[in-house]
């Protein structure tokens, strides 16, 4: 969940935040809202802000998975590339990066080593820099061994800014990619599970197919990337932002087989489930082909489709294969903690 501190909206104050569970949710609208200041405008993955004239974007994201390393990705590229994500779900261009870490007294320094050299490597394959970091140690058994905190900052490269309160009825839901692979995959690690075929996370930045989809235009009334609380907590909080009504269609959202089996086994929805290189966009009816045609241009968007659409009224509803509908609620608790 991302909380960056508030900055300047053009005239208001907002406070940005990814998508997340309905206790961080409720954090964040209980405590720091009222602490630190809030606008008219929805929370989003990132806050807007002028920077000597220019439109900019920031955002803050604090990592704590466990395990540190897990098919698919470590905490090193999940810091980077969800950073980098946040940035481009507000329509910026990811510019440069801090990061800070909190090491646990013991901590091997070749874990270390491991993850920095991941987040060079995420770091240049999305074309950002790491321009300023901190580190501090705690106390042994104080911690899980590393924490990272990543903020990042990117330039405002759309007319209109990606943003919650510009989803309107007619407009059509692209996914880019199948889901619930990340929180299987940490899950499994996590727990020695396996499953045939393995399950790996989908961790990736979106860097490149959204700065083409920026460029060629027209760019997206709104992104949202799928982490904490998957499709469905997304597709929640976006819907209650926008005071709409989102129908989707499950039987056109892509799920590995493996993946839906093992959510099946252990009583997962997989539409709640965390992605890390996912995102749904909200985009004009007629805009949807050209969108299409650019996002299935890039591997880390291939699967890329329209699922469902946004209709007058309040909620998320979901066409099961079966023909039925039903009303999308998040779970009463995390399905999956410590995933990112």
């Amino acid at each position: 969940m991302n909380c960056p501190l508030p900055t300047a909206r053009y005239d208001t104050v907002t406070l940005a935040h990814g998508g997340g569970g309905t206790l961080t949710a409720a954090l964040i609208h209980d405590i720091f809202l009222p602490a630190f200041g809030a606008g008219s405008a929805a929370p989003h993955d990132a806050t807007l802000f002028r920077l000597g004239g220019r439109r900019a974007a920031f955002t803050t994201d604090s990592y704590v998975v466990q395990p540190l390393f897990f098919p698919g990705g470590d905490i090193g590229t999940l810091a980077v590339n969800g950073t980098v994500n946040d940035l481009l779900m507000a329509g910026a261009k990811p510019v440069a990066l801090t990061a800070g870490f909190i090491l646990e007294e013991g901590l091997p320094l070749e874990t270390l080593r491991r993850v920095v050299d991941s987040m060079r490597a995420a770091a240049k394959t999305a074309g950002v820099a790491i321009v300023a970091g901190d580190t501090k140690v705690i106390g042994r058994a104080s911690g899980d061994g590393l924490y990272v905190n990543t903020s990042g900052v990117g330039e405002i490269v759309v007319a209109e800014p990606l943003a919650p309160e510009r989803i309107r009825p007619g407009d059509v839901v692209i996914l880019t990619g199948d889901i619930a692979r990340h929180g299987i995959a940490v899950m499994a690690q996590r727990h020695g599970l396996s499953f045939e075929p393995p399950v790996a996370s989908d961790c990736a930045s979106l860097h490149a197919p959204f700065l083409e989809l920026f460029a060629q235009g027209p760019a997206p009334h709104c992104a949202r990337d799928l982490t904490r609380g998957g499709l469905g907590g997304a597709l929640g909080e976006l819907a209650a932002a926008a005071g709409v009504a989102i129908q989707i269609d499950e039987a056109a959202i892509p799920v590995e087989k493996a993946v839906r089996g093992a959510c099946e086994l252990l009583g997962f929805d997989p539409l709640f489930v965390a992605n890390e290189g996912c995102a749904a966009l909200f985009v004009a009816a007629e805009d949807a082909p050209a969108s299409l045609d650019v996002l299935k241009g890039h591997p880390v968007t291939a699967q890329a489709a329209v699922i469902g659409h946004v209709a007058e009224g309040r909620g998320v509803s979901a066409r099961t294969p079966l023909g039925t509908v039903r009303r999308l609620a998040p779970p009463s608790g995390e399905q999956l903690p410590r995933i990112c």
